[in-house]
This record gives C-alpha cells, sequence and structure tokens, in this order.
C-alpha cells in the first residue's frame, strides 16, 4: 500500500501539463458526477416546470454576465499569462469589471419589464445579486488561471459546484423549490471565488491608458467571440422558454446536461492547454502546439466517441430511470445533442488555440458566423419542430463553427488528427455497440440495474478493445499510472 507521502511524491513527478489536466480532470468529473446526482433528485421532486424555471435563470445569467465581463476575463488571462506586468493588467482588469457590472445590471432593470419568466419567488433580486458575487468570482478565478494556476482554479470551481449542490439538495428538500436552486448557486459561486482569493499572488497596481488598451484590442473580439458562445448556450433555452413551456425547457436542459460527460476531457484540456499554448506562442515554440493539440483531438475523442454510442443505445432508458418518465420523451433530442459533443471537440479546442495564438479576431469570425446561423435556425426550426429542432439548429451551427475555426487556425500550425489513434477509437466504439446491443436483445432493460449492467459492460468491452489495438494509447496510460505509483495488471 502507498503512504500519501509517498503517492503525493509520484504525482508531482508527473510533467506539468499531464499533472494539471488530471486535476482538472479529475475536477470536471467529480463536479459532473455530483450534479448528475443532484439534478436527478430534483427533477424526480420538482418536476420538468420547476427545473426549466431554474434553467431559465442560469441562462439569462449567462447573457447578463457576457455584458458584465465584456471579453475581458479572457484578455485578462492572456495577458496575465504572457508573464509581463501582471498586476497592471490585474488591477486594469478588476476596474474595467466593476464598471461592466453596472453597466449589464442596468441593461437588466431596464429590460425587467420584458423579462416575464424573471417575474416571481424574487428572481430578479436572485439574477442581480448573482451577477454581483460573478464579478468576485470571475476577477478571482482569471487572475489564478493566467498566473498558471490552472489546479487552484480547477479545485476552485469543485468547491463552487459542490457548495452549490449540497444547498441546493438541503434547499429543494426544505420545499424552496426554484429559489433554492438559484439561491445555492449563488452560494457557490462566493465559494469558489473565496478559495481563489486564497491563493491569489497579484495586487492592486497603478495602471495606464496603455494597459487598458491592450486588454481592449483583445477582449473586443474575445467578447465577440464569447457572444456567440453564450449564444450557443442560452439562446435556445430562452427561445424555448419563449415559443413552448417551462416544462419543455426542463427537458431539452437535462438532456444537454447528460451529453457533457462526452465533453469531460474536452474541458479539462482546453482547461489546461489554454495558458500553456498562450505562452509557448509567445516562445515561438510553434512545433510543441502542434504536437499538443494533435493530441488533445485525439484525447477528447476517447472520451467523447464512445459516450455517444452508448447514448444513441441506451439514452431513453437512461432518461426515464434517471430523471423521471416524462423526461423520456428527450430521448430524440439527446441523441442529436450527443452527436453535437463529437463536433465541440473540434470547435472547441480549435477556437482556444486561436484565442491563445492572439487569433481573437478570426475565433469571433467562426464563432460569431455560427451564432447568426445558429438564431435563425432557432427562429425557423423551434416553433415547427420544438426541442428536437432547437438541438437540430445547435449540431449545425457547430459543424459551421468548426470548419471556419479549423480555415483560420490552419494558416496559423498545421491542424491534423492522430488518424491511426482516432481509428482505433471507432473500433473499439463499433465494437462496444455490438455487444450492448446484443446484450439489450437478450435482457430487457427493465430495471435501472440492468440498465447500469449495459453502461458498465460497454465500457469495459470498449477499454478492453482500444488498449489491445493502440499501442500508442495503452502505453501512455500505462506510463501516466505507474507514475501514479498505480501497479500495471501484466495481461494488459
Amino acid at each position: 500500500m502507498l503512504s500519501p507521502s509517498r503517492s503525493l511524491s509520484h504525482f508531482m513527478g508527473i510533467d506539468p501539463v499531464r499533472r494539471q489536466s488530471l486535476i482538472s480532470l479529475a475536477s470536471t468529473i467529480s463536479l459532473t458526477m455530483a450534479g448528475f446526482v443532484a439534478t436527478m433528485y430534483f427533477t424526480h421532486v420538482l418536476g420538468k416546470a420547476t427545473y426549466g424555471a431554474y434553467a431559465l435563470f442560469l441562462a439569462y445569467y449567462g447573457i447578463f454576465n457576457l455584458i458584465g465581463d465584456g471579453g475581458f476575463g479572457g484578455a485578462a488571462v492572456k495577458r496575465i499569462s504572457e508573464g509581463s506586468e501582471r498586476n497592471e493588467y490585474f488591477t486594469a482588469f478588476l476596474v474595467l469589471r466593476v464598471f461592466l457590472l453596472a453597466a449589464s445590471v442596468t441593461a437588466l432593470l431596464a429590460l425587467r419589464p420584458f423579462i416575464d419568466d424573471l417575474q416571481g419567488e424574487g428572481m430578479l433580486f436572485w439574477l442581480v445579486l448573482a451577477l454581483v458575487i460573478g464579478v468576485f468570482s470571475g476577477v478571482t478565478g482569471n487572475g489564478v488561471y493566467g498566473e498558471g494556476k490552472v489546479g487552484v482554479n480547477q479545485s476552485g470551481g469543485l468547491l463552487n459546484n459542490l457548495v452549490k449542490i449540497l444547498l441546493q439538495v438541503v434547499a429543494v428538500f426544505l420545499g424552496y423549490g426554484a429559489a433554492g436552486l438559484v439561491g445555492g448557486f449563488v452560494a457557490g459561486l462566493f465559494a469558489g471565488g473565496i478559495f481563489n482569493f486564497k491563493f491569489l499572488t497579484l495586487r492592486p497596481a497603478w495602471f495606464t491608458w496603455r494597459h487598458l488598451r491592450n486588454l481592449s484590442t483583445f477582449s473586443f473580439w474575445i467578447f465577440l467571440a464569447s457572444s456567440g458562445v453564450i449564444v450557443f448556450s442560452h439562446v435556445d433555452t430562452v427561445l424555448i422558454g419563449y415559443f413552448m413551456t417551462d416544462a419543455d425547457v426542463g427537458v431539452y436542459q437535462i438532456a444537454f446536461q447528460f451529453t457533457t460527460a462526452a465533453a469531460f476531457t474536452t474541458t479539462a484540456l482546453r482547461t489546461t492547454l489554454y495558458p500553456k499554448i498562450s505562452r509557448w506562442h509567445a516562445d515561438r515554440h510553434l512545433g510543441w502546439i502542434v504536437n499538443a493539440l494533435s493530441r488533445a483531438f485525439t484525447y477528447a475523442l476517447l472520451l467523447a466517441v464512445p459516450v455517444a454510442v452508448g447514448g444513441w443505445i441506451l439514452g431513453e432508458r437512461l432518461l426515464y430511470f434517471f430523471y423521471g418518465a416524462g423526461f423520456a420523451e428527450g430521448a430524440a433530442v439527446l441523441g442529436i445533442l450527443l452527436l453535437v459533443q463529437v463536433v465541440n471537440v473540434f470547435m472547441y479546442l480549435q477556437t482556444m488555440a486561436l484565442n491563445a495564438l492572439d487569433r481573437p479576431r478570426e475565433s469571433f469570425h467562426a464563432t460569431g458566423t455560427a451564432a447568426v446561423v445558429n438564431i435563425v435556425l432557432d427562429l425557423a426550426l423551434i416553433p415547427t419542430l420544438g426541442i428536437e429542432g432547437a438541438a437540430i439548429a445547435t449540431l449545425v451551427t457547430m459543424l459551421v463553427n468548426a470548419a471556419i475555426a479549423r480555415h483560420y487556425l490552419s494558416k496559423q500550425i498545421a491542424v491534423s488528427i492522430e488518424r491511426g489513434p482516432t481509428l482505433h477509437i471507432l473500433l473499439a466504439a463499433g465494437a462496444m455497440a455490438l455487444v450492448v446491443l446484443a446484450y439489450c436483445a437478450l435482457i430487457p432493460l427493465s430495471n435501472v440495474f440492468l440498465v447500469l449492467a449495459a453502461v458498465v459492460l460497454g465500457g469495459t468491452v470498449y477499454g478492453l478493445v482500444l488498449l489491445k489495438t493502440d499501442r500508442g494509447i495503452h502505453d501512455e496510460l500505462r506510463d501516466l499510472v505507474v507514475q501514479l505509483g498505480v501497479p500495471w495488471p501484466r495481461w494488459l
């Protein structure tokens, strides 16, 4: 048995990118799994409509928080990560964030009469409070992230979500409904901000118009690109709430949340690689960037592909048993959104690379064009096809965004996927699909335990086939496990 100190020694011996990726991945998996379990409880207790009201709150928070950030969060991370005049850029960012908060709250209050979804249960008050706390959380989080403390930033995010989930569960149990969910969300933001603040070494310093100008030049395009991301993430929710009902919003959001399991590694890699690529670009190590991005595609697909394939086969049963019979009607939406997450691997990592390479304008061109496509398709498809139309619009949007981002990124660096490992991932996922389909044909999925057994069986088959067919992935995973001090099975 390994002692804690020896385990820590092994862990710290891993190279920084791998170590921070592991922290990021572990954090992402932990908080997502905790979120899944809590959401199952919420949906069973509150139902589709109440959960839909909470989803609409999150959509409005995302939109007005974007106004309050103005793209300066990403710009601050970029400038701070470059290593020059960090305190000056941090202070300029802090001042700008406070001014933009006032603008976002003013816009919210001006639009209050037109936003019926925020009436009742004190939602407007909670939204304003969330925006204020979001400034504190965003400033501290971007500060430590820009300093390269990816593990701290991820740990702060983990604490944010754990506090949020714990308080939400208690509040729902006590009967506070949607207001309890929102209150827990705000408390989590504050807890994550406090944690990041403890590790923040940046300090206030006098800044000049040059610092503001450098932040503004970069943030303008980050803001516009972020606007596109907000469209992908929230406008479909708002439009479903407008054309349909809160219950439909609830079904759509549960299906979307379920697909985020496919994005574990994508999110972890994006978080880890952004400051690294930014620094490598500043040091002119373009070859390192090319290799890291190509490998990132492989490791993101490593999870996204099998989750999508498994979800297509078992999605309806998983929704039924996990969230309730009313949510099983979202199976078709789930199938489309799982494919969205596969495309998201390329869109997410390529736009991240463009921003890290100091090409935010090109990132905006990709995301902005896709955002316009998304809005047009949402307006055309939601009234006729319902929530399935929103999912189709998102899929087309992601394809457009990924294609344009690849076009611009390929002008800066060589962009490619590792064909051998990708083929092996598809082969392993195909073998998994055949086994799971055979299981379903022989054993009716009449209870949650039989469904979970199918999930475990499929995951086992996928992992074994992949490790046997791809020696490169096998060796990397083996080396990583050994570095952690864990014995690697000889039969593998």
